[in-house]
């Protein structure tokens, strides 16, 4: 079966373990093997930068090691932005050349969800006054124009997945 690294801000979920089991289980219902950035346990007596720098290479050895990336870029700590560590591993599995797969269940453009004013010009600005990117996309455009984006979760993306063949062997 090909292994898909499923990223996104699951991780920070209080029931994060919880979260990683349902995600394996619907990609094995999709016939995919779901590699979990919280698979690998942190070694004990690590802290600090050690343990962060620990976490980030177990998970860029997953993503390495994954067929392809199913990555959650539901708004996270902001309106229209996703969680900035998934938006790196997705950049990091596309010069991988690896086929990304992202879900989103935001609803709208990024000018709907985070403008709140405009400047002279009329271009969108967001709360702290920075111009808001208008190509009438749900995401940065690094993110949707790099990924198969699916409006929905998980199991409306492994479904599309799916169904294109994604990660079969050539």
């Amino acid at each position: 079966m090909p292994t898909v690294y499923l990223a996104g801000p699951d991780v920070f979920r209080p029931d994060a373990m919880a979260r990683g089991q349902a995600l394996k289980d619907l990609c094995a219902q999709h016939g995919f093997t779901g590699l979990f950035p919280l698979d690998h346990q942190l070694p004990s007596g690590l802290a600090g930068e050690a343990a962060a720098r620990w976490i980030y290479q177990a998970n860029v050895a997953l993503i390495r090691r994954a067929d392809l990336v199913m990555a959650n870029l539901d708004d996270f700590r902001g309106p229209a932005e996703p969680d900035s560590g998934t938006a790196f591993e997705v950049g990091f599995a596309v010069a991988l050349g690896k086929p990304v797969w992202a879900y989103t269940g935001d609803r709208g453009t990024i000018v709907e969800r985070a403008a709140v004013g405009h400047d002279a010009e009329g271009r969108p600005l967001d709360a702290r006054g920075f111009h808001v990117e208008d190509f009438g996309l749900g995401k940065n455009l690094m993110l949707a124009c790099s990924v198969q984006l699916v409006q929905g979760g998980p199991a409306q993306c492994l479904a599309a997945m799916a169904a294109a063949g994604a990660g079969a062997r050539r």
